[in-house]
C-alpha cells in the first residue's frame, strides 16, 4: 500500500514538472518583469511628483500612493479584470494581471524612489549648480544615480515579492506556476502535493533572485568604497 502511494506521488511529481516549468516560463516570468519594470517607469514620475513643489503634482501623487497602498491587490485586480467590462473596457487576463501589477508596484517603489533621492545631501545639488547644470540636468546626471543605488536593496526585496504575488494570475485564469498547479490539483485530486510542489518552486527561484540580489549589492558596495 505504501509502495502504491509513492509510485502514484512519483507519478504525479513526474507529470508535472513541463506544465509548471512552462508555466513558469510563459507567464510567471514575464508577467514579473514586465511589471516589475513598467512600475518603475511610472515610479519615477510618481516619485517626482510627490517631491514638486507644485501641489498640482503633488497632491494627486500622494493621493495615488495612499490609495494603492492601502487597498489590497486583489481587489485592484478583480475591480480592473472583473469591473472594467462593465464599463465597456474589455481586458485579456494577462493584461489585467499586469496592469494590477504595475499600478502596485509603482506606489510601492515611488516611496523607495522618493526616500532615496531625499536622502542624497544637499551639497550635491550644489556641486551640480556650480557646475553650471540646469536643475533637470543635475537630477538626472548627479541625484537620480546615486539614489538608484541606494534603492537597490528594496527594489530587489520589492522583485521577490512581485515575482510571488504574480500567483494571482491564477485566479484570472491564466495558467502560471500556481494556475498551472491548480490546475494539475483538480484533475489528481491531490492539492497537497502540487501545492508543495509549487512552493518548492517558488522557493527554488526567489532563492536564486536573493543570491543574485545579494551579489549586485557587494558589487555596488566594492565601487562606492
Amino acid at each position: 500500500m505504501a509502495s502504491d502511494r509513492l509510485d502514484r506521488i512519483m507519478e504525479i511529481i513526474s507529470m508535472s514538472l513541463q506544465p509548471l516549468l512552462k508555466g513558469t516560463v510563459l507567464y510567471t516570468i514575464p508577467i514579473s518583469l514586465l511589471s516589475f519594470a513598467l512600475g518603475l517607469v511610472f515610479a519615477l514620475v510618481i516619485a517626482l511628483a510627490g517631491l514638486s513643489a507644485n501641489p498640482y503634482a503633488r497632491v494627486p501623487a500622494r493621493v495615488y500612493v495612499w490609495i494603492i497602498r492601502c487597498t489590497p491587490i486583489l481587489v485592484q485586480l478583480f475591480l480592473i479584470f472583473y469591473g472594467l467590462p462593465s464599463l465597456g473596457m474589455l481586458l485579456s487576463p494577462f493584461a489585467s494581471i499586469v496592469i494590477s501589477l504595475t499600478i502596485s508596484e509603482a506606489a510601492y517603489s515611488s516611496e523607495i524612489m522618493r526616500a532615496a533621492i531625499l536622502s542624497i545631501p544637499r551639497g550635491q545639488w550644489r556641486a551640480g549648480y556650480a557646475l553650471g547644470m540646469s536643475r533637470s540636468q543635475n537630477l538626472f546626471r548627479v541625484i537620480l544615480p546615486q539614489a538608484f543605488r541606494i534603492c537597490v536593496p528594496s527594489f530587489g526585496n520589492q522583485f521577490i515579492t512581485l515575482f510571488k504575488t504574480s500567483s494571482l494570475a491564477a485566479l484570472v485564469t491564466i495558467p502560471d506556476l500556481f494556475g498551472a498547479a491548480k490546475l494539475i490539483a483538480a484533475s489528481t485530486f491531490e492539492p497537497m502535493l502540487l501545492y508543495l510542489i509549487a512552493g518548492t518552486y517558488y522557493l527554488v527561484l526567489c532563492s536564486a533572485l536573493t543570491i543574485w540580489q545579494s551579489r549586485l549589492e557587494r558589487r555596488l558596495g566594492a565601487y562606492q568604497t
